[in-house]
């Protein structure tokens, strides 16, 4: 028995400060049972609300179907975003509903919609989405430079989003409004080359070559041709007899 206890130092000694230290021990495991209670409920509470969310944009797109898609079918949905803000449902919400404000014309209602989405969804998958939404307020509203400059944004930001064509295009149409031929062609031919296999890629590919034929040709280098060059033959021996 001694020379067990004498070969476990280490035993002892870690049950000599257990006894000593039981309640810190306890707190602290009671500490850590807790903690790991709290974010297991916090878990399920998160889960929880994404599908209390789901439920009820499902439910307010219903309704909206039902209104054969009036604009009033916005309210339900921006009523969803309110309530279950900061969900994956609330985020749809919103953008559905600025979607539906757009559609009804409402565009600077629309416009708000859109913004408050960029605010509280940074980073967000949709955020491509949201950012064509309001660009395409501000082109209905008239507000042509600022449009553009969203939509140049949203293009140089997420050029590989599938929003970013759309982007390119609507820009494209601005610059060829402003008589900016040469840009307008470029995203045009980009549009046309991305979407080769799409309508908005035909359309592009139209629009290109209108702006082709309105653009001056341009002009074929010009070739000046080369004399040939005449080798006069040196230090040749002179033929025989001379």
């Amino acid at each position: 028995m001694e020379q067990n206890i004498a070969e476990s130092p280490l035993f002892l000694n870690a049950w000599v400060w257990l006894e000593k230290n039981r309640k810190a021990v306890l707190f602290g495991v009671v500490g850590i049972a807790a903690a790991g209670l709290l974010a297991g409920t916090m878990a399920w509470s998160k889960k929880q609300k994404q599908v209390a969310a789901g439920e009820a944009l499902s439910q307010a797109l219903l309704a909206q179907m039902m209104s054969g898609g009036r604009a009033d079918g916005a309210g339900g949905l921006l009523k969803v975003a309110n309530s279950h803000a900061g969900t994956q449902g609330g985020a749809q919400a919103q953008l559905l509903a600025a979607g539906a404000l757009f559609v009804s014309g409402k565009y600077s209602e629309s416009q708000a919609q859109f913004e408050k989405f960029g605010r509280e969804y940074v980073g967000h998958a949709l955020a491509p989405q949201g950012k064509l939404g309001l660009a395409s307020c501000l082109a209905s509203q008239g507000k042509t430079e600022e449009a553009a400059r969203a939509y140049k944004d949203l293009a140089d930001r997420y050029p590989n989003a599938n929003t970013a064509s759309q982007a390119r295009f609507a820009l494209g149409g601005i610059y060829e409004s402003q008589g900016k031929l040469e840009d307008a062609l470029s995203l045009f031919e980009q549009v046309a080359r991305t979407e080769v296999n799409g309508n908005l890629g035909s359309e592009a590919g139209m629009r290109a070559e209108e702006i082709r034929m309105k653009l001056p040709p341009v002009p074929m280098p010009v070739v000046t041709a080369t004399p040939p060059i005449t080798v006069t033959p040196t230090n040749v021996a002179p033929p025989p007899g001379n």
